[in-house]
């Protein structure tokens, strides 16, 4: 491909999730050259695993048209707890058997390249705030809605990792002290527990459970009741589905007022699948921050959707390996 309107030095940004690889050659601006995707096929271990990232980072930079010898440095992302510092994955749920891994190492030894290793939710925030969403501001929180509830705090141009790697953890917030639903993570009342994508199916069930009267029994019948199926729903005007939809809303927003008394941030970004909900959805996060957070940062700070897509974890990562390797 023609490097025309690109501007170097080149970085390497991998993605890795639970279920699959996705990887790219991005530039200097936060453009990228090209973008790869492959099963990570975690539950066969992690030199598996890391043959697939290999596999996936090669064919970025073959996809990109430039040779290794142009790429300044590689960022990867991941899921799961870490040790950032030291290049460890520590016991990361999604990634079962790569306990006490040394993801970063193994990886920059096989690519016999710089390697940074970030957060796959701070990977992505950052991009945001790179090239997405959040460009030109000076600080960004960025929520990603899925199976759970991924954060990411973008300060001054850095990340928020925390001492211990665990800054930005904010689909854990508390939200309800007492009597709290059951989170993934085994602790009770946080965030993720009744706003993620998981969390609304659940909630959707339990209220059909009771006979509240919907045409979402449709979909339990044939096994679809998901997220989008409940949105879908709440656009054509079904009762439960409205309720459900802006209930979530309404957790979302208490979420983002924490973030905002906390962080008191440019730009508060939404991501993840949950989205597709559009702006009737984000509109109702904004008025419910506009009811219960201060005036001053209810009127300054946005509240948006994220650019990026699917494309905002490697995006993000390389640009974490140009913070790091950007003036070597």
């Amino acid at each position: 491909m023609s490097l025309e309107g690109f501007r170097p030095p080149f970085y390497l940004g991998v993605d890795l999730g639970g279920t699959n690889i996705k990887s790219g050659v991005v530039d200097n601006d936060g453009l990228p050259l090209s973008s790869v995707s492959r099963p990570t096929e975690a539950d066969r271990g992690p030199e598996v695993g890391l043959s697939h990232l290999v596999d996936a980072a090669e064919r970025a930079v073959d996809a990109s048209g430039i040779g290794w010898n142009q790429i300044r440095g590689v960022g990867l992302g991941s899921p799961g707890t870490m040790d950032i510092h030291k290049g460890l994955l520590l016991d990361p749920p999604n990634l079962p058997g790569w306990t006490n891994w040394p993801i970063r190492d193994k990886l920059a030894e096989r690519l016999k390249c710089s390697t940074i290793l970030e957060n796959d939710a701070n990977a992505a925030a950052y991009g945001e705030y790179w090239v997405g969403a959040g460009r030109g501001t000076s600080s960004l929180v960025m929520f990603t809605l899925g199976t759970g509830i991924g954060c990411g705090i973008v300060e001054n141009g850095k990340i928020v990792q925390g001492r211990h790697s665990h800054g930005g953890e904010c689909g854990h917030l508390i939200i309800q002290m007492e009597d709290g639903r059951l989170c993934s993570c085994g602790q009770y009342g946080h965030l993720e527990a009744y706003a993620s994508a998981t969390a609304l199916v659940k909630r959707a069930l339990e209220a059909l459970e009771e006979h509240e009267p919907s045409s979402l029994r449709a979909n339990l019948a044939n096994g679809s009741l998901t997220a989008h199926a409940i949105n879908l729903a709440a656009s054509e005007g079904d009762l439960l589905a409205l309720r459900l939809m802006r209930e979530t809303a309404r957790y979302l927003g208490v979420g983002a007022t924490s973030l905002m008394h906390t962080i008191d941030p440019d730009i508060i970004v939404f991501g993840g699948g949950m989205i597709g909900a559009g702006l009737p959805f984000l509109e109702q996060i904004r008025s419910v921050v506009q009811q219960i957070a201060f005036p001053l940062p209810s009127k300054e700070t946005r509240i948006e959707f994220a650019q990026l897509g699917g494309d905002a974890g490697f995006i993000g990562a390389a640009g974490c390996a140009r913070m790091s390797f950007g003036k070597s």
